[in-house]
């Protein structure tokens, strides 16, 4: 056996025999017996319900690659593989370490095969985090994970009713995997990441004790590999590769984003109402500046993105006169235009829609409307959108607004760059970020306008300024209700997004599902430790508890929402690091104790920052909650009482969630202040 090393990547090798070692920690191992690369041939069955896909796969053939020949060249190495020694073709893999980062490279690679997959080494202990952003799991060990940007599904979990009824009726009840935000990246506890360079159909697979499993349905570009000292430095190195989220405005620290509809004079009217209530109001998030419509799934918006005076009467004036009162107006857009609209027409004229193989614009069914899709790989269509949201957005005086959906791409579309509709629909969230962030640093207003987005995947996060975990029901589920915000923020956290939010009280008021009081005010507790407090009325806004339900549930808002704003010096600094470093502002307890065995399983808890733990009450009708505290000197936020570490039960009344801060935090005389003005 030879072996060889160039700073810190080694190669050890023999016949068809291989192990490649970074930073001491070992990446593949390759022997005749148990390949790490097979190839193959399939055919896919894709079926596209409203933003639901039914994907079969029909796999045709496998081929391990058991032969390997290792050929030094120069300061990397090139891999030669086939399936056995009298076999004419080899398949190509080139090694090099890279400013500290492994690649592998299969770029060469032309090849009639559709398939790939790659086994990377694992421990029967090792514990695997990311994939984008995961609404059921943290640690995805024990586990497959199929990466495809999609509508989550509506319960996400096939033994709750929820689930079922979604099914039944609408083809809409998801799986635990079913995400709007997906990403061929995840974190090992061997401190290393591993990074697919690809948009295609992935399957991510860590059911093995000794391996893990990448399938893809296109061999990729790279594979990227890169150790790290601490979880924080592993993440660092990360977001340094996929690019970091800018700092958010400055005005997004002045209080809630309560969101409200219903024409200018009822806005108006709730906007003094909140004021008159001392609740902290940042800005009002209106969905409906554009019109709206209704369905059968409940009031949705008019798909033509543009004011609607006649919903929205002098809204062009109001919006100065807010603003002026310290309130600022978020709005909504998405990538697609309704039939019936002037944008729409525009679009058709100039060909910018997307086409369906028969050379027809590809109209898109959302649910009793349709409508087209803009080809984002059309350069023309792309600044003529961009040109749209500067116009009739930017410069009528929105601050930022909601850019909503992206994963709808269907498979069999026709676009503009000639890239299958299954390779680039993964990639459309992120070309719908870019889109956004350019319009608004083309218009010079970085600093003022924020977008917030629920999909993504590679590369949004250095456009999108501020994700959300989508639509939630607004239940008790840990699936799909309050819970499940948790997993969401830390796992898209752990692959670069680490400004993150949900809609206080959940979306989706279906299939009985209605939002109570209960259940809103224990969620805006948890949004009070988040980066932002945004408010939604949900699908069905006459079914659910709103804000201003009653005299006690405003006195609520008003509480926590001024809690948020004088958080303001604490959170920025949050902000700052996560802009500066890749460092999320909500994080798993493992990245501040990594020596804690406990903390790697824990994620319905987290840190906001460094110094301050949450562990939110996510089920109905409790008065104590469970806890558990990482080693460490730790004060009750509410109560003053200090704990040193494990498993506690505290007193946790509606108003009081379990939060606790470091005794020994540069921030802490700021925290005590805080518990003592707002403890009751």
């Amino acid at each position: 056996m030879s072996s060889s090393t160039k700073e810190y990547l080694e190669i050890h090798q023999d016949n068809n025999f291989f192990e490649i070692v970074l930073d001491g920690k070992l990446i593949l191992r390759h022997t005749f017996n148990d390949p790490c690369v097979y190839v193959g041939k399939g055919q896919q069955e894709v079926e596209m319900y409203r933003g639901n896909f039914d994907i079969k796969d029909n796999i045709e053939e496998r081929i391990g690659l058991r032969c390997a020949e290792v050929v030094e060249k120069g300061q990397s190495y090139k891999i030669l593989l086939k399936m056995s020694e009298n076999d004419q073709e080899n398949f190509v893999l080139y090694l090099r370490r890279d400013e500290n980062k492994l690649k592998l490279d299969f770029s060469e690679n032309q090849t009639e095969y559709n398939r790939f997959w790659i086994r990377i080494n694992a421990h029967e202990n090792e514990k695997v985090y990311g994939c984008g952003e995961q609404m059921s799991h943290l640690n995805l060990r024990g586990k497959n994970f199929p990466l495809w940007t999609s509508e989550p599904g509506v319960g996400r979990n096939k033994k709750t009713y929820t689930t079922w009824q979604a099914d039944i009726h609408d083809k809409a009840g998801g799986d635990y995997y079913h995400t709007n935000y997906p990403q061929p990246t995840y974190l090992s506890s061997k401190k290393y990441y591993c990074h697919v360079d690809t948009t295609a159909y992935a399957d991510f697979n860590f059911r093995n004790s000794d391996f893990h499993e990448l399938y893809l349905w296109e061999v990729p570009n790279q594979i990227i590999f890169e150790t790290g000292d601490t979880f924080k430095e592993l993440l660092s190195n990360l977001t340094e590769l996929l690019g970091r989220q800018p700092a958010l405005p400055e005005w997004v620290y002045d209080g809630i984003w309560l969101g409200m509809q219903g024409g200018t004079e009822l806005v108006d009217e709730k906007i003094n109402h909140a004021l008159d209530n001392n609740i902290k109001l940042g800005a009002v998030w209106v969905q409906d500046w554009q019109g709206k419509r209704l369905t059968s799934f409940g009031r949705r918006l008019n798909w033509n993105w543009e004011w609607d005076p006649d919903e929205y009467p002098k809204l062009d004036q109001k919006l100065i006169e807010w603003k002026e009162k310290g309130i600022r107006f978020l709005g909504y857009i998405n990538p697609y235009v309704i039939t019936e609209g002037n944008l729409y027409q525009e679009a058709e004229n100039k060909d910018y829609l997307v086409q369906n193989q028969s050379n027809q614009i590809y109209k898109v069914d959302f649910g009793e409307f349709y409508c087209g899709i803009v080809d984002l790989t059309n350069p023309h269509a792309f600044e003529w959108y961009k040109k749209v949201i500067k116009t009739n957005l930017i410069d009528f005086g929105l601050d930022g607004w909601m850019a909503d959906f992206g994963e709808y791409l269907p498979t069999d579309a026709k676009l503009y760059n000639g890239q299958p509709g299954v390779i680039m629909h993964n990639a459309w969230p992120m070309l719908w970020a870019k889109l956004n962030y350019e319009a608004i640093e083309e218009a010079g207003e970085l600093d003022n306008i924020v977008f917030f987005m629920r999909a993504g995947y590679t590369g949004s996060q250095k456009y999108c300024r501020l994700l959300w975990a989508g639509d939630q029901s607004v239940n008790w589920e840990y699936d799909d209700g309050i819970a499940s915000v948790i997993p969401a923020a830390l796992s898209a956290g752990l692959t670069g997004n680490g400004f993150h939010h949900s809609d206080i009280g959940g979306y989706t008021n279906l299939h009985g599902n209605k939002r109570s009081k209960e259940l809103l005010l224990r969620w805006l507790e948890m949004a009070t430790f988040t980066p932002v407090m945004r408010s939604h009325e949900g699908n069905r806004p006459l079914d659910g508890c709103q804000y201003d339900h009653d005299a006690e549930t405003m006195e609520a808002f008003a509480r926590m929402t001024s809690l948020h704003v004088d958080l303001t010096p604490y959170i920025k600094q949050l902000v700052e690091k996560n802009a500066r470093e890749g460092i999320p502002v909500q994080r798993p307890l493992f990245m501040e104790y990594e020596e804690d065995e406990n903390a790697y399983n824990i994620q319905y808890q987290y840190m906001f920052g460094k110094d301050i733990l949450v562990a939110p009450v996510l089920e109905e009708a409790k008065e104590k909650w469970g806890v558990y505290l990482p080693e460490d000197e730790w004060v009750h936020l509410w109560s003053n009482k200090e704990y040193t570490g494990g498993n506690i039960t505290v007193d946790a009344p509606i108003g009081e969630p379990p939060v606790f801060y470091r005794k020994n935090s540069l921030n802490a005389d700021l925290f005590r202040k805080l518990g003592e003005r707002y403890s009751s």
